[in-house]
């Protein structure tokens, strides 16, 4: 019999036999199950300690209800009506108890059935995406929970990384321990976007349905709950069959659930929910789109919720764009601004469809403004010594090789200066701005508010340069304040959501940029152009005081002009500067402007034109100044060049005379801006008329006064072109 090989302890006990050692994927099996315990635990430790260090550095319940993505801008017209939200718009805060159960409920249905189970996270929701991104090999996609969306809306921005995503799921697990479902659930439909600029179901409910979220019914949670997925694409103002279909899959899911009964899903009615109407917007975003930049100079950083109170008028922008709409030519575009005695905005429409197009022509194009420009040539000659009876000869003129003619080619004669300008003859305003100076021209253009860049060949006098809207408006509208500048403005004041004062539009005294008896007497011409001359289209009953304005080949048509203190210009054309056909000043600008000012003055008292100032005392006679006690050094001139110049002798200065800024060139592709404050304050406009022209003078006359005064440019024989001078 076999002796069995039995070992023993080294002090003679017994030992068992060595058993058999493990096969090698057992051990790995072994090996990879302790290890992935191991992980497992050190990853639940980790994202413990991170959830716990998420959690206690969350704000608190109050501080998320205030926070808000981007600047909310409320835009309120003239009368204090809103016209519009910029931004983001949250509507009213909207509380757990208070948001319509169907609404909760469509909302768990649609984006997270298992919210009230899972910590923040759906392991379920999770495993389930992982086996289909397996079977389809697309790749894992994104399975958020509502306090997943609500960490991502708040704290997070939407990127797809791997990092972006495991910050959400802790800042989600975070957000659970802190605050409880019932919070959770109302932070998020508070603050999820609906698209159209709408962030919480209060302001989705108002923008679709127009009554506040606590009104809500089954079919209009339905929609709202089915815009999150994609809301540009089912809103039901952009596409209503779209949300309505999007909306029987939240009901559907919603049965499922057992949120609702089937029989419940099946008699909601989409088809009867009304939809609010659009807001009209459209003409008003041009104004908008000039006025509200500004507010980066009027306020500054600013990320709060603010109310911007404007100067337009609502009914004024809408008839300014039914204007436009009634009487611009087929293919033609149009613009038009209206001005109040103070430069307060009333209208401003860059365009006949904002929608179609968004390029502001009242602010941005520049087109050439035809006749309308010798508002600046008659403005120099008045200042200059002449008078509205004073006589001109209307005949074919040739300055520096250029000969204009007038439309028509027919000649008058022998006429007076306000039957010139009525007829608006080329021949005579060539004669005068010669006279007068063509630089001169161009600084009384710069001096009422034209940023463009100004060319002194002879042709300007006729409309040569470009120009826009708003600043040609501007220059009749300083006219209609008897020559007292006049400065745009579409911001009344800027206050917080709550009431606090940011700013406020403080008015001034505009300079006296023209003499007022040189505005009564422009009026008394631009009067006379609408009563018997070319803008007779403009009439509207009451006084009127404008001027047309045409280009060749009819490429644009201008109308601008003043009545009761409202100032409006308008101008017609193409984009691509081509002909439009039958298009004059005269007909369907001023018809446009007549079609408005109706409007804009039908409220207003009737004001009659006061035409009859008179010059100064101290222009009476040389020989009277002693007398008469006037002092000629309180005034200011412009010379050639457009520089206002100290007429003060040398010693009256500090050491030496010393002259004034030439105007800052503006960039021709920038938004016109206003003169400076220099600028403003030096250019008095009771500047003093010039020395007599060429031509059998005036009979006004001008004392002597020491300092440079404006000369005169004679009538040129030559046949070369001087160089142009560029203001």
């Amino acid at each position: 019999m076999a002796r069995k090989d039995i070992r023993r302890s080294p002090r003679g006990q017994r030992r068992e036999p060595d058993r058999a050692a493990p096969s090698g994927w057992r051990a790995w099996v072994r090996r990879l199950f302790v290890w992935g315990v191991a992980a497992v635990l050190l990853v639940a430790v980790v994202t413990a300690i991170a959830v716990g260090v998420a959690a206690s550095s969350l704000p608190s319940f109050s501080a998320l209800k205030s926070s808000q993505q981007g600047q909310m801008i409320v835009v309120r017209a003239r009368d204090g009506s809103e016209l519009f939200t910029q931004g983001p718009s949250y509507g009213r805060w909207v509380r757990s108890a208070d948001i319509p159960q169907v609404m909760k409920d469509a909302m768990v249905a649609t984006e997270d059935r298992r919210f009230y189970s899972h910590i923040g996270i759906d392991p379920i929701g999770l495993l389930r995406a992982s086996a289909v991104a397996v079977k389809n090999t697309d790749g894992l996609r994104a399975t958020s929970t509502i306090t997943q969306q609500l960490a991502r809306n708040v704290f997070l921005n939407n990127s797809r990384s791997l990092g972006r995503k495991v910050r959400e799921m802790v800042l989600a697990m975070a957000l659970e321990t802190r605050f409880s479902k019932d919070q959770i659930l109302e932070l998020y439909l508070n603050k999820v976007y609906f698209g159209g600029g709408a962030y919480g179901i209060d302001s989705a409910s108002r923008k679709f349905f127009n009554h506040p979220a606590t009104e809500l019914t089954l079919p209009e949670a339905a929609i709202v709950a089915g815009l999150v997925k994609a809301p540009s694409h089912y809103a039901p103002t952009a596409d209503a069959e779209a949300g309505r279909d999007r909306a029987r899959v939240v009901l559907r899911l919603m049965a499922q659930n057992g949120k609702i009964s089937w029989s419940e899903a099946e008699a909601a009615d989409l088809d009867a929910v009304r939809l609010a109407p659009e807001t009209g917007q459209n003409s008003v975003r041009y104004f908008t789109d000039w006025a509200l930049p500004q507010l980066d100079v009027l306020l500054g950083e600013s990320t709060e919720p603010i109310e911007v109170w404007t100067t337009l008028d609502p009914k004024l922008q809408s008839a300014g764009i039914d204007a436009l709409k009634a009487n611009a030519p087929g293919g033609a575009q149009g613009a038009l601004v209206s001005l109040d005695r103070d430069g307060a905005v009333l209208a401003l429409v860059g365009g006949t469809d904002y929608v179609s197009s968004n390029y502001n022509r009242a602010t941005n194009a520049m087109r050439q403004p035809g006749s309308a420009w010798k508002l600046f040539v008659y403005l120099s000659a008045l200042e200059a010594g002449y008078r509205p009876e004073d006589m001109v000869t209307d005949e074919p003129v040739t300055i520096n090789g250029w000969s204009p003619r007038n439309d028509g080619r027919s000649y008058a004669g022998k006429i007076n200066v306000r039957t010139a300008f009525a007829y608006s003859k080329n021949t005579v305003a060539a004669q005068l701005g010669n006279e007068v100076g063509f630089s001169t021209v161009a600084g009384m253009a710069r001096r009422l508010g034209i940023t463009t860049p100004i060319s002194t060949y002879p042709s300007m006098v006729l409309g040569s340069n470009d120009v826009r809207v708003l600043d040609m408006t501007r220059a009749f509208a300083t006219v209609s304040a008897k020559g007292h500048a006049i400065e745009p403005y579409g911001i009344v004041k800027v206050t917080t959501t709550d009431g606090q004062l940011l700013y406020q539009h403080r008015p001034s005294a505009g300079a006296q940029l023209v003499p007022d008896y040189v505005a009564a007497e422009m009026t008394d011409l631009l009067q006379s152009a609408v009563q018997i001359g070319t803008g007779r289209a403009a009439q509207i009953g009451r006084p009127v005081a404008g001027k047309t304005g045409t280009t060749s080949s009819n490429k644009d048509g201008w109308f601008l002009g003043f009545s009761s203190g409202v100032t409006t210009g308008v101008w017609m054309g193409r984009d691509d500067a081509k002909t439009v056909p039958g298009l004059q000043g005269g007909t369907a600008p001023a018809r446009a402007f007549a079609q408005f000012m109706k409007v804009a003055t039908a409220t207003r008292p009737v004001e009659p034109f006061d035409t009859q100032a008179k010059a100064p005392e101290w222009q009476l006679e040389p020989d009277d100044q002693a007398q008469q006690g006037a002092n000629p050094e309180d005034y200011y001139y412009v010379d050639d060049s457009g520089r206002l110049v100290d007429p003060r002798p040398p010693a009256a200065a500090d050491d030496q005379p010393q002259p004034a800024d030439e105007p800052a060139q503006q960039d021709a592709d920038r938004p016109p801006a206003a003169a400076g404050d220099d600028f403003l304050n030096r250019a008095t406009g009771r500047d003093e008329p010039a020395p007599a022209p060429t031509r059998s003078p005036p009979p006004r006359r001008t004392p002597a006064v020491q300092g440079p005064v404006v000369q005169p440019i004679p009538t040129a024989t030559a046949t070369r072109r001087p160089p142009p001078a560029q203001f």
